[in-house]
Parts: structure tokens; C-alpha cells; sequence
């Protein structure tokens, strides 16, 4: 299962390949971290990384895409 925060999205400067994207940290992440999103390489998001673990309360989902409290 991959991280629920990670999305994949072009770059704002036109660059239409879909990069890593952290909703929760509300910013594009390196390749290493988007390993770390997607459980790749034996890591796993919830012990591996810290933006999630300070996250996980409000974790995405229930129709709040945002992350943010309904």
C-alpha cells in the first residue's frame, strides 16, 4: 500500500511528466522520498517517514482530499 499523501503531479513550470507530490508536506518530493511513498525498496511510509507519521491523524481520505479537518 502506498503512502495516502502521495500524488503525482506535473510541474507549475510546464514540465507535463507527473512528479512525486507530498500533499501533506504541500510540496514535490526527491526520488528518495518518493521510494519511501510508494513502499519501494523494503521501506515503508508509516515507520520510514516522518512527514506521514506527523500526519497520520488527519490522513487523506474520508472524501477530504485535502488532508484538512471537515
Amino acid at each position: 500500500m502506498t503512502c495516502p499523501f502521495s500524488e503525482y503531479r506535473p510541474l507549475p513550470d510546464g514540465d507535463g511528466t507527473p512528479r512525486a507530490y507530498c500533499a501533506a508536506a504541500e510540496e514535490f518530493v526527491q526520488a528518495m522520498r518518493a521510494d519511501i511513498c510508494n513502499d519501494r525498496y523494503g521501506l515503508d511510509h508509516a515507520t520510514d517517514c516522518e512527514i506521514y507519521r506527523a500526519n497520520a491523524d488527519g490522513e487523506v481520505g474520508n472524501g477530504n482530499e485535502s488532508g484538512d479537518a471537515p
